[in-house]
């Protein structure tokens, strides 16, 4: 009877053994205490910011606070492990001074910015996708020294200047397409936009604005909201596209598709991919861009009438491109493209050739195509506001009409063959009342 009694509490005590072993082990696997890396760090600088962002293994959670004098911001990654190497990082920038990092109780990863007085972070999580990891983005904004009023920017009056919002696609996080000897689009997108903006910025009474001026990403909704902060007349958006045969060349050139759908799978494709940039190049969960094409919105007749600004604008781009470059299409191809839901002005996306093709790719990557490219581009657009009255030819006067009695803008619009709202705009007209004896300039065909 004592054996067996020995014999029972030694077969508990090995089920107890046995339970406790299993339960440590369930608890060591449970996703609530693995580990997540801090696999990788990537700094870039933006004109009004400058953003950090942290690859991670998983997902998890974190808390950033400030703490002042000295001024620091503090992030505290919880269960994880630093992997990466901080010190890689190209510091001082104008924001960030110096970061560093420590292990805190319970698991924790403190990661201290040394940064500039005023400075306010704003941070959120990135889902994994297809293309990148889970993603802490950090962006460390500057205390604003002066508010740059629209005003300010467009010059808005009678004689103002014409201004073009050149928009380099892609940047930072997002390098867009990256070709067979590894250049990447967004590189060649900010090369040739500097190019056409110096070219614009020579001439009297024309104007240029970069989008991104370095290797930073501006979202999409970004993007649209800073062509009409500054007020611009035109937008051209720059880049190149690749596609899995390396054979493909050519430029094409696209509009916003009017209809609610998009016919051309290809032309399709395209927009769905630039759509989806915000995923990789990280823009906050609420600035996602939603459906650009509202139904009903093309009633509105300024609207209409960017639309088919933007129709023969690309025309004009393709018929400079050709010659020069090879062309995928001799007509403008139309997509939902987000990028180019300013309606009101005139707005193309310029594919400059396949990047994925490795003898384009390396005339891409030179600067003297890279000047050729930008000035088939700048020759479009002068042509385009020649056409519109906006630029008077060499040599020649500006067309005037003067108003009689009894005429109004419709009627002066449908005399000439021309629209109302590019009288308007042409004139800087903010209503349609009319005055006798009032010069009016014309858009020129």
């Amino acid at each position: 009877m004592k054996n067996l009694a020995k014999k029972r509490v030694s077969h508990r005590r090995v089920s107890l053994f046995a339970f406790v072993f299993y339960a440590l082990t369930l608890l060591a696997a449970s996703p609530a205490l693995a580990y997540t890396n801090i696999n990788d760090i990537r700094m870039w600088t933006a004109p009004d910011h400058t953003r950090l962002v942290f690859d991670l293994s998983r997902s998890t959670k974190y808390e950033i606070f400030r703490l002042h004098n000295p001024e620091r911001i503090v992030i505290d990654i919880a269960n994880s492990k630093m992997q990466a190497k901080p010190s890689s990082l190209a510091l001082p920038d104008p924001v960030l001074l110096s970061i560093r990092h420590g292990k805190q109780k319970n698991g924790v990863t403190r990661i201290v910015l040394d940064v500039k007085k005023g400075v306010s972070p704003r941070s959120f999580l990135l889902k994994k996708s297809s293309k990148k990891s889970h993603r802490l983005v950090v962006d460390l904004i500057p205390k604003q020294k002066k508010v740059i009023k629209t005003k300010d920017i467009s010059n808005k009056g009678k004689h103002r200047d014409i201004i073009i919002a050149v928009d380099a696609g892609h940047g930072g996080e997002d390098p867009g397409a990256t070709g067979k000897n590894k250049l990447k689009e967004k590189t060649v997108t900010l090369a040739v936009a500097k190019q056409l903006a110096r070219l614009i910025n020579a001439r009297p009474g024309m104007k240029a604005v970069l989008i991104r001026s370095g290797d930073y990403y501006v979202s999409l909704k970004n993007r649209v909201r800073k062509v009409r902060a500054i007020n611009a007349d035109m937008m051209i958006s720059i880049h190149a596209d690749a596609i899995k045969t390396r054979s493909v060349k050519g430029a094409s050139v696209y509009t916003l598709s009017e209809s609610g759908a998009t016919p051309d799978r290809v032309a399709a494709a395209l927009a769905a991919k630039e759509n989806a940039v915000d995923e990789i190049g990280g823009a906050r969960p609420e600035q996602e861009v939603t459906d650009p094409l509202v139904r009903g919105i093309l009633g509105d007749m300024a609207k209409r009438d960017g639309l088919d600004s933007s129709e023969m604008l690309a025309n004009l781009m393709i018929k400079k491109l050709t010659g020069t470059f090879p062309i995928k299409y001799n007509h403008p191809k139309h997509a939902r493209f987000a990028v180019l839901t300013t309606l009101e002005i005139p707005c193309i996306l310029v594919e400059m050739d396949y990047i994925s093709n490795p003898k384009r790719e390396k005339l891409l990557k030179s600067k003297s195509h890279q000047k050729k490219l930008a000035q088939a581009m700048y020759k479009a657009s002068i042509d385009f506001f020649t056409r519109m009255g906006r630029l008077s030819p060499q040599n020649a006067t500006a067309h005037i009409h003067t108003v009689h009695q009894g005429e109004s803008l419709w009627s002066i619009a449908k005399q000439y063959g021309v629209s109302v709202s590019s009288l308007k705009k042409l004139n800087q007209f903010k209503h349609s009342t009319l005055k006798v004896g009032q010069r009016i300039r014309l858009p020129q065909s």
